[in-house]
C-alpha cells in the first residue's frame, strides 16, 4: 500500500524486525505479532499533490532559505509598487503609500551601524565572489565569518573592504576551495599583504583551525587554464604523490608546486607546455617553477 512502508525498527514483543509505518493511521506496527509499537506519528509531507515543478513552486507556502550573504538574511518583506497580488495594476493612491511603507521599513531595518556595515559589506562580498566564481556554499561561509569578526569587534578602525576580502579567503581556505591570495586579492583590487594580516587577524581572534593547501588542489585548475592534456594532468598528479610521501612538498607553495610538476609531466610525456604558460595560470613566477622543478627532478630522481 502507498500509505504503507517498512522501517529498521525492532518489535520489543517478537523481536521481529518487520516493523510497517502507517501512514493513514499514524502508527508503527508490527508485522508479524501485530503490536503497535508506536502511535501520533507526525505526517510532514504536505497535504497537496504536485506532478510538475512549476505547480510545487505554485503550492509551496514557505519562503526562501536563510541567507547570510544579504544583510537581512533574506528575510525582510519585499514591496511590489506596480501591481497587487492578483497581478491587476495599482492606482497613483496605493502606489504612494506601498512607496512610503517601502522607504520606512527600510529605515525600520537599517537603523544602526552594524546593519550599515553589513549592508555595505555583503554588497561587496556577493560582487568579489562573482569576479572570483565561487559557489554559494563558500560565499555563505565568508559572510558567517565576517558576522562573527564583526561581532568580535575586528572591524573597527579597519576597511569593511579589507575585512570582508579576509572573510572570503579564509572561507576558501576552510572549504579547500583553491583560491590563492594573489588571485583573491587581485579580484577585490586590495593589497595582498592588507588581506595576509586580516586573514591572520580573523583566524588568531575566531579560534578558526585551518586546513593547509595541497598541491594535488591545485593540479586541475592550472591545466584547464593551460590547456594541458589528461595525461599530462594524470601523470602530474603521481608525481605529486610521490613528493608528498617523501615530505617534500612540505613547506612549499602549492600551486608553484603543482605548476611544477606539470611541467615535468609534459616533459615526459613530450607535450609542449611552457614554464610561461604554467607561471600565467598558476600565479607564480618562472623563477619560483625553474627553482620547484629542480628540486623535484633531484627527489624523485627524474632524468630528462
Amino acid at each position: 500500500m502507498k500509505s504503507q512502508n517498512i522501517v529498521k525498527i525492532t518489535c520489543p514483543e517478537c523481536k521481529g524486525k518487520n516493523v510497517i509505518k502507517d501512514l493513514k493511521m499514524g502508527e508503527f506496527v508490527c508485522g508479524t505479532c501485530g503490536l503497535v509499537v508506536g502511535e501520533n506519528i507526525a505526517d510532514h509531507s504536505p497535504e497537496w499533490r504536485a506532478y510538475t515543478p512549476e505547480e510545487r513552486k505554485t503550492k509551496i507556502r514557505t519562503g526562501t532559505t536563510t541567507n547570510y550573504s544579504y544583510f537581512d538574511k533574506g528575510l525582510s518583506t519585499i514591496f511590489h509598487l506596480d501591481k497587487d497580488a492578483f497581478g491587476r495594476r495599482l492606482p497613483d493612491e496605493s502606489k504612494n503609500q506601498l512607496y512610503r511603507l517601502k522607504r520606512w521599513n527600510r529605515r525600520s531595518l537599517i537603523h544602526d551601524s552594524k546593519s550599515r556595515n553589513l549592508l555595505t559589506a555583503m554588497k561587496h562580498l556577493r560582487r568579489y565572489s562573482d569576479a572570483l566564481s565561487i559557489p554559494s556554499s563558500v560565499k555563505e561561509m565568508g559572510a558567517i565569518i565576517y558576522r562573527k569578526a564583526l561581532n568580535k569587534g575586528l572591524v573597527r578602525g579597519r576597511t569593511i573592504k579589507g575585512i570582508i576580502t579576509a572573510a572570503l579567503y579564509a572561507a576558501c581556505r576552510y572549504t579547500k576551495n583553491p583560491r590563492t591570495l594573489k588571485e583573491v586579492s587581485e579580484a577585490t583590487f586590495q593589497n595582498p599583504k592588507d588581506v595576509a594580516r586580516n586573514y591572520r587577524l580573523i583566524v588568531k581572534n575566531l579560534d578558526m583551525k585551518m586546513p593547509t593547501d595541497k598541491p594535488m588542489e591545485y593540479v586541475t585548475k592550472i591545466a584547464e587554464k593551460a590547456e594541458v592534456s589528461n595525461e599530462t594532468e594524470g601523470l602530474a598528479i603521481q608525481l605529486i604523490k610521490e613528493a608528498q610521501e617523501k615530505r617534500f612538498t612540505a613547506g612549499k607553495d602549492p600551486s608553484a608546486v603543482a605548476a611544477a610538476a606539470l611541467y615535468l609531466a609534459g616533459r615526459m610525456t613530450k607535450e609542449k607546455v611552457t614554464q610561461s604558460c604554467l607561471a600565467e595560470a598558476a600565479k607564480v613566477t618562472e623563477v619560483t617553477i625553474r627553482n620547484r622543478k629542480k628540486d623535484l627532478s633531484e627527489n624523485l630522481k627524474l632524468k630528462l
